[in-house]
């Protein structure tokens, strides 16, 4: 399912000063379950790194689950 989301998800949020690469909130609905993963990219390398994947919470997003909450 992490693969899917970094392959089909779309960014929702780039953390473009994030050490020692920059990385990204990546966002998907898979099999009727909103997934958040984050994603670190070496350009040089051409490599990802998978940081972590969780299923958001509506405490902490809104119901589109792309959004946080203010």
């Amino acid at each position: 399912m992490v693969l899917k989301v970094i392959l089909e998800g779309e960014i929702i949020e780039e953390y473009l000063e994030d050490k020692p690469f920059p990385s990204c909130l990546m966002f998907k609905i898979i099999e009727g379950e909103p997934l958040h993963v984050v994603v670190s990219f070496d350009e040089e390398r051409k490599k990802a790194s998978i940081i972590t994947a969780y299923k958001p919470s509506l405490n902490k997003f809104e119901p589109d689950f792309k959004a946080r909450r203010k």
